[in-house]
């Protein structure tokens, strides 16, 4: 028997109706610009694929951040810069401002918004319980965005966040791994760092959908929380999977695996031994008690589980009870704001009444 397929729960049909160039990067030409029009100040950093510049858009003298990509396949760069261009202007998703093609040196760079970083890998382990529900919040602004869009990110884990905490800006970056989700597609499981790995991608389970990025989402939110990171610590992947199920269980990940009808192979399955599921309250210590309550264990539980189609989705999480401080927070500004706007106006009003008796 073949694997059971299954579909997102959610915009599962975003694509639908879309226009084929809306999502085929294959045939996709993207508009380049000249790199004489922008003068490199010092550089940022690297990562697998890229390395991170900072650069001075000449014309405009524009502070921006030049993204310069390593010699991969040119698939993987059209998809990354159509993936970018269907998502700008979305809340809270890195801008793609242009892009630019150095023959000479035969590289592609991605020209970005500049954002006054502070690197979030730094400060997510120290943020205040509101700075938590804040930052996670944002970054679920994100991924519904992006999954609305008919896009899974695939690579959700706080290097790939960017946080300008005086402005209180929030950007998720590095969609390099990012892809396009059409149901009943079978996809690349070599996706995602491992820390961050869902379990549909351990087992070889090739139907995954947005849903993955909630797991990573979940394996961020434990760290944060317990002040453990990272919170699943495996040596490779398969030890990354005895960690997970060491946590939520042998019994619930066997019904997983029934319901999907997934294989797996007999070392694998030995490794995993067996295990109780634990309790969440397990993981709280004196030192990280104060960021725990039933809402955040409520919350993550609705993120951890194998089962990829009982998660909760971010349409979902953006209103779970966890967030209410947030909510109300944001209700309250804007009826301050709106209250503000109303006296204003009506002092305008009264201006205007009094100039017209006096001129009367």
């Amino acid at each position: 028997m073949s694997l059971v397929c299954s579909t997102a729960r959610i915009y599962a049909d975003a694509l639908l109706g879309k226009p084929k160039e809306f999502f085929d990067y294959d045939n996709f030409t993207p508009q380049l610009e000249s790199s004489e029009n922008y003068s490199i100040t010092q550089k940022l950093g690297r990562g697998k694929y890229s390395e991170v510049f900072e650069a001075i858009h000449i014309p405009s003298k524009e502070t921006i951040v030049l993204k310069v990509l390593k010699p991969v396949k040119k698939r993987k760069i059209k998809r990354e810069i159509k993936i970018l261009e269907v998502l700008r202007g979305g809340v809270n998703v890195i801008k793609l401002l242009g892009v630019i093609n150095n023959d000479i040196l035969n590289v592609t760079a991605l020209v970005f918004e500049q954002i006054n970083n502070v690197d979030f890998k730094h400060i997510y382990l120290q943020l205040s319980e509101f700075e938590i529900r804040f930052y996670l919040y944002e970054l679920l602004k994100a991924l519904d965005f992006c999954h609305s869009r008919g896009i899974m990110h695939r690579d959700v884990k706080p290097h790939n966040i960017m946080v300008d905490q005086k402005h209180k800006k929030l950007r998720l970056i590095d969609w390099g791994l990012a892809e396009f989700y059409h149901p009943g597609e079978e996809y690349n499981v070599r996706v995602a760092s491992r820390y961050f790995k869902g379990p549909e991608l351990l087992v070889d389970y090739v139907y995954y959908d947005y849903s993955l990025d909630m797991w990573s989402l979940g394996c961020m939110f434990a760290s944060m929380i317990f002040r453990k990171e990272p919170f699943f610590n495996g040596s490779n992947n398969a030890d990354q999977l005895v960690r997970i199920v060491k946590v939520l269980g042998t019994t619930e990940f066997s019904n997983y695996l029934l319901k999907y009808n997934i294989k797996i192979d007999l070392e694998s399955h030995e490794k995993l031994c067996n295990h109780t599921r634990k309790k969440w309250d397990r993981f709280v210590t004196t030192e990280n008690e104060y960021l725990v309550n039933e809402d955040a264990f409520n919350f993550l539980e609705s993120l951890l589980r194998y089962d990829h189609l009982s998660r909760i989705t971010a349409k979902e999480a953006l209103q779970h009870k966890y967030f209410y401080p947030i909510i109300s927070k944001v209700k309250h500004q804007h009826a301050v704001v709106s209250s503000t706007s109303v006296l204003s106006k009506a002092g305008h009003i009264a201006e205007i009444e009094e100039l017209e008796l006096s001129s009367a």
